[in-house]
Parts: C-alpha cells; structure tokens; sequence
C-alpha cells in the first residue's frame, strides 16, 4: 500500500501537534506540509500537491473553506475538515459526502478517514471529483448557515443611540477597544467593540478586511494601487486611503483582483 502524502492546517499549534504525534503511528502516512492559517495551506497545497488534506474549518481569515475554494481543480487534493461541532458544517458535510473529523479527534476515527483516502485514490479522477464535492459543500454550506447580517449599526452619542446604515459605511478601523466608523458624508462614529465580532454581523460578500485592524466596504472602493512588497493602498470614494496588509493583500488579489 503506498502511503498517503498528507498536510496539516490548523491555526491552533497544539492542534497540529496532536494529529502529528497521532499519525507518527500510521505507517502509511507521510506528512508533507505544516500550515498555521489558511493562506499557507494553499501555498502549500499547490507547492506539495498532497493527496490528502486536513483542514481546520474555523482558521481565522481564510476559513478552510476558504482554502479550497481558491484551489483549482488539477490542485484540489482529498479533503477532511477538521471542526468543533457545528450544526451546518456537518449537515453540510453529510449531504456532500464530504469527510470531517470533529474535535477532540479519536485515533479510530482518524484511521478511518486514511482508509478512504486510500479507497478514494484509487480512482484516476479523484481531483475532479474532490473538487465538485468542494464547490458543493461551500454552496449548502452558505445557504444553510445564512446568519442574519445587520442593515444598521447603533451608536451612542451623549445621550441618543443613533443608526448608521450598513450600506452607507466606507470603513471600519480598529484603536484599541475602540472601533472608528466612517460613512460616506465622511461623518465619523465612535463604539465600544471588537472589529471580529463586529465582522461577522456584516455580510461578507460586501466588506473585506484590509488589515488585521481594518475592514473596507467594497461598494465604496474606488481604486486598489499596487505597492513594493506585494501590499496595496486602496483608496475609498470618500477620499480615505487605507494600506492592506501583506496578509490581506494575497486575500484580496486571490478573492477579488483575479478574472
């Protein structure tokens, strides 16, 4: 039986360290690649071309969905989700026929995901398969897990709450605990909150983060300049510019900067 060449993501270290220590046992495993967060496994995907990969579902940033949809179909290899419990996620998986492994992982379960890869493997269009199976777990995925998103966000001042639009925010930037929101009348408000928490009461689909401290709403981008190092300055109809990481960059570029 040939071993079965295999990668690993996960954000959180001991996590990785666990499945390592795990699948040392397995003499038909070879690990072939270590990702820390979403952008790396897809590095290492296309660099390594395993034929299995274990994917943390919930890695901050580039989900592991995430990861496979920037994959094309002659690099897409077998996926097993690695996952806390979630309702949506495993009804996802379970109608897609797609493997996961629920956390705390158990060795038994583990070894039974090595065997199907190897079952699966041996079929010459396994990626073409792999790769429908992925597009369509990610679409039941959105429509089943749907979360309400919020159309207005309320502010205090002094006295008053007041609702800024969703629609009309340009940016949202990160000051310690403090969140600066700015609207397209260049109007600035000022709250109390986590720019994570606040990200995913906004639909996804129209507000990208820029940095680890910044979120942009895409309707209101005007132009994205290029800058050294592969970042880019992108600049907003309001007349902000806000530089984008180097991590953010290679989102941007992979998500939205491509045909």
């Amino acid at each position: 039986m040939n071993k079965i060449r295999l990668i690993i993501a996960d954000d959180e270290r001991p996590a990785r360290m666990f499945l390592k220590a795990v699948l040392q046992d397995f003499a038909d495993v070879e690990i072939v690649g270590e990702a820390e967060n979403g952008t790396e496994a897809v590095e290492i995907i296309k660099e390594t071309k395993p034929d299995l990969a274990l994917l943390d579902l919930q890695m901050p940033e580039l989900t592991g969905l995430d990861v496979v949809r920037l994959l094309r179909k002659t690099q897409m290899p077998l996926v097993a989700f690695v996952t806390a419990y979630d309702e949506y996620a495993v009804q996802a998986f379970e109608l897609n026929a797609v493997d996961y492994l629920l956390k705390p992982i158990e060795k038994n379960r583990l070894r039974e995901t090595i065997q199907r890869a190897h079952e699966r493997l041996e079929h010459s269009d396994f990626r073409q398969i792999e790769s429908e199976k992925m597009k369509a777990v990610t679409e039941t995925y959105s429509e089943i897990s749907q979360p309400a998103f919020i159309e207005r966000i309320p502010v205090k001042q002094r006295d008053e709450i007041v609702f800024v639009p969703v629609n009309e925010v340009v940016s949202i930037v990160a000051d310690g605990e403090l969140l600066h929101i700015t609207n397209i009348h260049n109007k600035r408000f000022v709250i109390n909150y986590r720019l994570k928490d606040l990200e995913a009461k906004l639909e996804p689909t129209k507000f990208i983060r820029l940095s680890r401290g910044a979120l942009a709403n895409l309707e209101m981008v005007s132009r994205i300049s290029p800058m050294p190092g592969g970042t880019y300055l992108v600049a907003l109809k309001n007349g902000q510019q806000i530089a984008s990481s180097r991590l953010q960059s290679k989102i941007l570029r992979e998500k939205f900067l491509k045909m």
